[in-house]
Formats: structure tokens, sequence, C-alpha cells
């Protein structure tokens, strides 16, 4: 992939952002009312629209635009969680910006020297390699974690929450669920969709929650691989 200049004036056009949400923090009541805790249900609003925009379907300058404004309600949170923990002498912004940058230098080796300069080769690693060395970082960074399955939010959605749960085990070794009776190769994810469609209309059918009910199978998984 070519590299993509920058504009000069990237610096300066955040600055204003930083200013602009700094000035609603002190002359807006609304905005200045604003806690983390309130923050929480537009977050996730804006978070769901940006999903909506990426998987709409639709291409050209209309796709563009949509996406370039749900990006922006989404830095905007950032933005003012910041904002509200500079207020209260924690960290700034800038300080956001500056654990970011360091961590993906630190998690990405292939990529960058241990002083942020660029390799001259990124050499042949394959996905698996950078997938290791990315868990080794994190790893190094939290050394009290144990388990691959820490750090996944409770709160995900039931198959968001089996998939990253799975991609972890994959990832450190661990052992596979066990296969159903009957195992079916999918052609599509639009096949996919439709067997999984129509399991929870079967379980709506017979007074299950399919939500629940899978939460509960990761929980299990996750119980059974830590007690051994």
């Amino acid at each position: 992939m070519a590299e993509i200049p920058l504009p000069d004036d990237l610096g300066e056009r955040f600055t204003r952002l930083a200013e602009v949400i700094g000035a609603l923090r002190e002359r807006c009541p609304w905005t200045g009312a604003l806690t983390h805790e309130s923050l929480l249900e537009y977050l996730v609003e804006e978070t769901y629209e940006l999903v909506e925009a990426v998987e709409g379907g639709t291409s050209g300058p209309g796709r563009a635009e949509e996406l370039r404004g749900e990006l922006g309600d989404v830095l905007l949170q950032v933005m003012l969680h910041a904002r509200l923990q500079q207020e209260s002498g924690s960290f700034s912004v800038a300080d956001v910006i500056d654990s970011l940058t360091a961590k993906m230098i630190r998690r990405n080796p292939h990529v960058f020297r241990p002083d942020g300069s660029l390799r001259e080769e990124c050499g042949d690693s394959g996905i698996a390699a950078i997938e290791q060395a990315w868990d080794e970082a994190k790893k190094a960074e939290t050394p009290s974690r144990t388990s691959p399955f820490e750090g996944i939010p409770a709160g995900l959605p039931a198959l968001l929450l089996a998939a990253k749960t799975l991609s972890r085990a994959r990832r450190a070794g661990r052992r596979e669920p066990p296969e159903p009776a009957s195992t079916v190769e999918f052609s599509d994810e639009n096949e996919l969709g439709d067997v999984l469609f129509s399991l929870v209309g079967r379980a709506s059918e017979q007074g299950l929650d399919a939500e629940t009910a899978l939460r509960a199978a990761v929980r299990r998984y996750t119980a059974e691989d830590a007690g051994t």
C-alpha cells in the first residue's frame, strides 16, 4: 500500500476541536453537566450507528459522507471523556494520543523498532506471527493476567462474546468447544445467518432466550478452562 501523506494542518485542526470541546464544557449548561456515566448511552448509540453505516452496503460519496459523520460522532465521545479526565487533573487527550501511539509501536514490532522508527523491511511475518507478537506484548503490559479470556468485556452481545472468546482460545492454544452431534458446512455468511436466525426462532418458540443461552455457554467454557 502506498504511503498516504497527512494534512499539514492536522495538528491545528485537532487542537481547534479540543478548544471547541473545552468551550462547550465551560459555557454550555447541557455539555457542562455531562459525566462519564451519562455519556455511556451516547457512546453505545454512536458506535452502533457507525456499525450500521459500515454494514449499510452503500458505496460512493454518499457512504463516505455518512462514515465521516459517524466517525466524528464517535470521536466526540472520546474527546468528551478525555476532557472530563483533564478537568479532574488526571490526563488529557494528548496523553490518550501518546499512550495509543506507544501501544501501537510496542505491539507491532514487525513494522516499528522499539524507538518508534520504521523498519526498512517488514519481513515475511504471517498473520499468526503478528497476532502472537501482539499477544506477547499485551502479556508484558498486564503480567497479572493469567487467562487469555481476561479483558474480554462481559457485556458484549452474546455472538460477539462467543467469537472473541474462541478467537482468544485458539490463539492461546486452548481446547476447542465440543462439536455438536451433527456438523454443517456453510457456503457463505448468508447461509450461516439464515441458520442462526432459524435457531433463534426455534428457541423463542420453546420459550428459550438465545442470547442468555449462548452467554451461559461461553461462561461454562471459560470456567472449565480456568479449572484445567
